[in-house]
C-alpha cells in the first residue's frame, strides 16, 4: 500500500567524531519546529549518553526509543504515521536495515539514518554503504585528525586488545575519544 506522500531515504555519514548525530539532531529539531510527527530510534548497544537518548559530542541531545534490532525498530514505529524517523548509530543495526527503511519510505515517511560508514580498521560499514548507494540525499561528514588537523575521513582504535563488547561486531565497539581517534589517509593506519 503506498501513499500520496513522499518520503525519502537520507544518510548522514563519516567516521567517529565528525557530527554525524549533531546533524540527525538538527534535522528532528527542525521537522519538531515545523510541528511534523517525528520519532528518534537509537540502538541499544549504544548507552554512552544514558539508554533512551540520542546526543552529539558537543552535549546536545533529544530523547529516543532504544531498540536492540530491526524488529524492536519496527516495533516502536508500527501503525504510526510519522513524517521523520530519525535513527542514529544505524551501523549496528545490520542488514536488515537496509529493506526496513525502504518500507517505511514507501509509505511517505522521510527516514534520516546517522552512523559510521567506515570501520577503524578501513573497511566499508555495513550496512551504511547500502543505504548510501539506495538513498535519495547523502550527507558524508569528515572529522579533524587528531595528528595534524586536516579532515579526516576515518577513525582507528588507540587502543591494544580486546576492548570490544561481545554483542558488538569486531568491527565496531562504542567508545569515545578514550578508545578512537579521528585520522587522515595519511595518518590512518589499519595495523594499529
Amino acid at each position: 500500500m503506498h501513499s500520496d506522500a513522499q518520503g525519502r531515504l537520507q544518510v548522514v555519514c563519516g567516521p567517529m567524531f565528525a557530527g554525524k548525530s549533531e546533524e540527525l539532531l538538527r534535522r528532528v529539531r527542525r521537522a519538531q519546529l515545523a510541528g511534523l510527527a517525528v520519532e528518534v530510534v537509537n540502538h541499544a548497544l549504544d548507552e554512552r549518553h544514558g539508554v533512551g537518548r540520542v546526543a552529539s559530542h558537543s552535549g546536545l541531545s533529544v530523547p529516543s526509543h532504544s531498540v536492540p534490532d530491526v524488529a524492536g525498530l519496527i516495533t516502536v514505529v508500527a501503525g504510526r504515521r510519522l513524517d521523520l524517523l530519525a535513527i542514529d548509530e544505524a551501523q549496528f543495526f545490520g542488514p536488515d536495515l537496509v529493506g526496513a527503511v525502504g518500507e517505511l519510505a514507501l509509505t511517505g515517511t522521510t527516514v534520516v539514518v546517522a552512523g559510521l560508514c567506515v570501520t577503524f580498521d578501513g573497511r566499508p560499514f555495513e550496512p551504511l554503504s547500502s543505504l548510501m548507494a539506495l538513498a535519495e540525499d547523502v550527507t558524508k561528514l569528515t572529522a579533524v585528525c587528531a595528528v595534524c588537523g586536516r579532515d579526516a575521513a576515518f577513525h582507528q582504535r588507540t587502543v591494544a586488545g580486546d576492548v570490544g563488547d561481545a554483542r558488538v561486531p569486531t568491527a565496531a565497539h562504542v567508545g569515545g575519544t578514550e578508545a578512537y581517534q579521528a585520522r587522515c589517509r595519511r595518518h590512518f593506519d589499519p595495523r594499529s
